[in-house]
């Protein structure tokens, strides 16, 4: 496993024709300084606008993974992104002259060459590996889709794939060692589609750059000569270049391997992965993926990649089942004895789930007053406890949380189950519900022992202390 961040030694260029919008284009790698990552650069428009390839500027997954900004745009980026990624470069620049990168033969191949041909230069800066210490996983009920990432000291991949179609069937592909199978076994894997795709994707003016020699076309059904005839005006072919074939794919292409499909798929991934915008160390392992899939995996990443970088500001010592201490809270909230309620972060999901834990003592100051003689935790406070449970999973992502309050607008559904008491431990579960810019609501309910004893619905604003 490589430990510092790569980039090129060279600039190099590469010019084609772009798969979806038919386009030309010159794209020209070039060397960038350490945690720059992967910026997409339109020099064919004024002011050279940039785009950092990154999940959160991902606009549209038609076909492929277009990225964004504003009006600017670059289509099908998942080919180039791959290659980088799969050659472990960690740090690019990659101008366009137009809004695609070309598809050349439809897969990484010739952009990995053009890379290694530049040379690759290591840097005197750590990779910033994002390590999975837990299950992460996506699951798409309706369209059969599931991926799940693994801890793992290292990077592996799996893709099966099944279209239910006899044309092509089931198929699976492992990627074990990006050093050693990346170049040959992956990186020439090219894109495909089924013949009665094709039609339609054409109707949708989306492969205006697509030819019989820059993609796998599998024949999934019988065309007569008229529509045969009607199937090659629609891309741009002369009917007579077009053979249905007898070995499954159109005009009897090759396959590089039997199981290229599939193979193209872990690529794909692999380009989506690299939308993360660092290198992951774990063992993905993925059913019937697509773009649209890969995104919302890549979201989860995301997610667990910023609350460990939260755990990693707030919480200086790593301890077993604890995601913040107590001193880690009291960096986040601003609540000080009597009135800080919670005593440790357990569960973090990001902008989703919180759990927290509230030891109950005899030695809490409310048990003097409420109820002397037979001491029952107030209700109010309670309810204070999820208040400032949900405070936190609010305060996540702000950068100036010290200089941030969380106030809270609403209170509804409270209900009180059964009374808390000193010995208790609460168990305190805060699950987001909506979130409009500074202001969320979330459910939360309290449990002892495994049972509820108090449950509400908030809703609370974050608010700079200024204002």
């Amino acid at each position: 496993m490589l430990i510092h961040q790569r980039t090129l030694q060279n600039e190099i260029s590469l010019t084609g024709i772009g798969l979806h919008t038919g386009r030309e284009c010159t794209i020209t790698f070039k060397p960038a300084p350490v945690n720059t990552g992967y910026i997409f650069v339109r020099n064919d428009i004024d002011d050279c606008p940039e785009i950092p390839a990154l999940i959160d500027h991902v606009v549209d997954v038609l076909r492929g993974t277009t990225i964004g900004i504003g009006e600017v745009k670059v289509h099908t980026t998942e080919h180039v992104l791959a290659a980088l990624y799969g050659l472990q470069i960690d740090n690019c620049r990659i101008e366009l002259s137009g809004p695609e990168p070309p598809v050349l033969d439809g897969s990484s191949r010739p952009f990995a060459e053009a890379l290694l041909s530049a040379g690759i230069a290591e840097q005197d800066e750590p990779k910033n590996y994002l390590v999975i210490d837990e299950t992460i996983e996506y699951h798409n009920a309706e369209k059969g889709v599931d991926i799940v990432a693994l801890p793992l000291d290292g990077f592996r991949a799996t893709v099966m794939v099944d279209y239910k179609n006899p044309a092509l069937g089931s198929q699976h592909s492992g990627l074990f060692d990006l050093d050693k199978e990346f170049l040959d076994e992956f990186s020439p894997c090219r894109t495909f589609c089924f013949l009665s795709e094709v039609e339609a994707l054409a109707n949708q003016g989306i492969i205006k750059g697509a030819d019989i020699d820059n993609a796998i076309v599998i024949v999934d059904k019988q065309l007569d000569e008229s529509q045969i005839q009607g199937l090659a005006g629609k891309v741009g072919v002369d009917a007579s270049h077009l053979v249905l074939g007898e070995n499954g794919i159109l005009n009897n292409r090759e396959l590089r391997f039997t199981n290229e499909p599939a193979r193209h798929k872990l690529l794909d991934l692999l380009g989506d992965l690299a939308l993360l915008g660092m290198p992951v160390k774990a063992q993905i392992l993925a059913a019937r993926p697509g773009h649209a899939s890969n995104v919302e995996f890549v979201k989860q990443l995301k997610k667990y990649a910023d609350r460990n970088k939260l755990a990693r500001q707030f919480q200086h010592e790593k301890k077993a089942g604890v995601i913040f201490d107590i001193n880690a809270i009291m960096k986040i909230l601003p609540h000080r004895y009597p009135f800080l309620l919670i005593d440790k972060i357990v569960e973090f999901k990001l902008d989703e789930k919180i759990v927290a834990i509230k030891n109950v003592t005899m030695n809490e100051p409310f048990f003097q007053g409420h109820f002397p003689g037979n001491p029952v935790m107030p209700g109010v406070l309670i309810i204070e406890a999820m208040a400032q449970t949900g405070g936190i999973i609010m305060l996540n992502g702000n950068e100036n949380i010290q200089e941030s309050v969380v106030f809270f607008m609403g209170i509804d559904k409270a209900r009180f189950r059964k009374p808390v008491l000193p010995g208790d431990t609460l168990v305190i579960e805060a699950i987001m519900t909506n979130k409009r810019r500074s202001v969320c609501q979330f459910d939360a309910k309290a449990y002892v022992r495994g049972e509820l004893v108090c449950e509400a619905s908030l809703m609370a604003t974050v608010m700079s202390k200024k204002s």
